[in-house]
């Protein structure tokens, strides 16, 4: 993995991630990071979604969850109901 690589900032505020990194990381167009910017440092982390998988044990583990706190889906649809009266 190539550790290191300049670049430059341009006009539009926008920098090129150079090649070889972008490869190594596995990156492509549309990706997308969160920007921390500390002192003269600037770090973009890519936003990797989880893979259905985990993402379906995610939803289980919620379920069971709301099950065991007596959460009916009565309850979800008033409150996703308040919530979009509210944003009105």
């Amino acid at each position: 993995m190539a550790g290191y690589a300049t670049t430059r900032l341009s006009s539009k505020g926008q920098v090129v991630i150079p090649e070889d990194i972008r490869n190594d990381l596995g990156l492509s167009a549309g990706d997308q990071f969160i920007v921390i910017g500390e002192g003269d440092a600037v770090i973009l982390k890519a936003i990797t979604p989880p893979k259905i998988e985990e993402f379906s044990k995610l939803v289980g583990q919620a379920r069971s969850a709301a099950k065991r706190a007596g959460v009916k889906k009565a309850d979800l649809k008033s409150a996703i109901a308040r919530i979009r009266h509210r944003k009105r």
